[in-house]
């Protein structure tokens, strides 16, 4: 951890100069507003407080001047240094601690009411059986209609071993009933789907995030490949945002013989600076691999994507990934929030920097990342490095991919229709009403087809939400409705895995990322991998 005894005294000495009396003084030294000495900011900032708390038109909310205060400060150091508030800290740090105590679903709240997406598999309530698209419509007798997200979170979870009774609204049955479900402990997971395509050779993982047991969890997924007979894999970082820098180690790990360097990072102090590399515990056969990113991989997800890239280990395709090349520390406070600090900045195996520049502001910042830029897009020639065979790659804006993939873009109606959750009711509704007649999921895979009886299923739920229906897009993207109703259906019927691969039979970037594996197999040969298992 980082040695920030200083930084906490500095943080005690602003909160006395906040919370302590504030006396109006006229300034009359203006030395003050150019010196480096922390008393004397703190000074000024107190001055500042005292005038608006004394003579401001109305009285202020403190807490949020200083909260303001505090945000303004650290938005003038970049855009990953963040003030995490207590209310918010639970749900930030689960999200990379791997669990939490409730009930165990994942939710939504769909016409204000609490609608069930899926059990957590393994959790309590599937065990009492809960379905994708129940509708949860009492906690402990109270209605739940117009409940918010945080209201849910606040009635639902609780300690390991407590008891809920919950109402439930099924689709398809007239009437309601009431469950009890027993509290326990439900991991959030990393790996959301892992499974052999039709092909019966290659294995699919898709990593949502880097939380604190990614690495059990992918090893785990590569294993269970490896025994259903995996000789290639795709493995899938497309919107993964990141999380700990020593996951993303770890998971690079089993990919590489032991003795190269992963990733490296470097400081304002030496206790910042560290290189990470790789060891001969658990590494995998050199199977042909092929990376998928895309805008919204970062942080953790670049570092996997850069150390198989620099070390030509595998195939990296998709889109420019985010960006981040930065690393955090998250620093608790006495006021039960928290600092999220960028202590170093992280280097890939070749020296590169991934880090976007982020002097143009926030707003420019994440706009910049999810432009459609890579048509066009030229990598900085003037940041050019070498894999370890000699292959050229790029810094100073994200990884570039060894291959640019296209995907296939659906129109901004259909776009919408997945954002208000209408492939989701579909689902609902026809598993509710067909659940029995749908067999088994090879089979489903594999024949069922989406008929025009169901498309006017379809069409039925639009008119009832009052969604004007763009005829010329819903044409144009008549397959990927198809798709998504498909993949729907199967989430209800069997769980959100099942969902995911349906989806993948119509990615076209999945399609061709298959297709470049031989690719990927070419490039883990460029060396020798056994000359470097005796570095260190």
């Amino acid at each position: 951890m980082i040695d920030n005894k200083y930084f906490k005294r500095a943080l005690f000495v602003l909160a006395l100069v906040l919370v302590g009396s504030v006396v109006f003084n006229k300034l009359t030294d203006r030395s003050v507003y150019s010196s480096d000495n922390v008393r004397d900011q703190l000074t000024r900032f107190q001055q500042v407080f005292g005038l608006v708390s004394r003579y401001y038109v109305e009285p202020p909310d403190n807490e949020k001047l200083i909260t303001g205060a505090i945000n303004g400060m650290l938005g003038e150091l970049d855009p990953h240094t963040v003030y995490i508030p207590e209310k918010n800290l639970q749900k930030v740090t689960e999200q990379f601690e791997g669990s939490f105590e409730g009930i165990g679903i994942q939710f939504i709240i769909h016409e204000k009411v609490l609608t069930v997406v899926s059990p957590i598999a393994g959790g309590p309530s599937e065990a009492v059986g809960i379905l994708p698209g129940d509708q949860i419509i009492e906690i402990e007798g109270k209605s739940t209609y117009g409940i918010t997200e945080s209201e849910v979170q606040d009635k639902l979870r609780g300690p390991k071993g407590s008891k809920v009774t919950v109402t439930i609204r099924r689709p398809g049955e007239t009437e309601e009933f009431q469950v009890t479900i027993t509290r326990d402990e439900i991991p959030i997971y990393s790996v959301m789907a892992s499974f052999m395509m039709n092909d019966g050779k290659t294995g699919y993982i898709y990593l949502g995030r880097f939380s604190k047991t990614t690495s059990e969890e992918v090893e785990e997924a590569i294993t269970k490949l490896e025994s259903q007979g995996m000789e290639q894999l795709i493995f899938d970082l497309r919107g993964n945002s990141g999380g700990y820098l020593q996951q993303a180690f770890k998971v690079v790990d089993k990919f590489i013989p032991g003795g190269y360097k992963i990733v490296y990072t470097k400081g304002r102090t030496s206790r910042m600076n560290d290189e990470l590399f790789s060891t001969q515990n658990g590494t995998h056969e050199l199977f042909p691999l092929v990376i998928m990113i895309d805008h919204g991989s970062a942080s953790a997800s670049e570092i996997v994507a850069g150390a198989v890239q620099d070390l030509d280990r595998g195939l990296v395709v998709g889109q420019t990934s985010f960006g981040k090349g930065l690393v955090q520390n998250q620093i608790p406070l006495d006021d039960g929030g928290a600092v999220r600090l960028t202590v170093a900045r992280y280097y890939t195996p070749s020296g590169r920097l991934i880090q976007r520049p982020y002097e143009d502001g926030l707003m420019d910042y994440y706009k910049e990342a999810y432009q459609e830029r890579d048509s066009t897009f030229k990598p900085d020639s003037t940041k050019k490095y070498l894999t370890l065979a000699g292959r050229t790659v790029y810094g100073g804006g994200g990884i570039t991919p060894d291959t640019i993939l296209t995907d296939g873009n659906i129109t901004r109606f259909t776009y919408n229709l997945r954002r208000k959750r209408v492939f989701f009711e579909f689902g609902s509704q026809y598993a509710a009403d067909h659940r029995d007649e749908l067999g088994d999921f090879d089979s489903y895979m594999n024949n069922f087809e989406i008929s025009d009886e169901m498309l006017d299923e379809f069409r039925n739920i639009l008119s009832k939400h009052e969604i004007k229906i763009d005829e010329k897009a819903f044409k144009k993207d008549i397959k990927y409705i198809k798709l998504l109703m498909k993949a729907e259906l199967a989430r209800h019927v069997w769980d959100s895995e099942h969902f995911y691969r349906i989806r993948l039979t119509g990615d076209e970037e999945v399609k061709q990322a298959i297709e470049l594996i031989p690719r990927a197999g070419e490039i883990k040969t460029l060396h020798d991998w056994k000359s470097a298992t005796s570095k260190k």
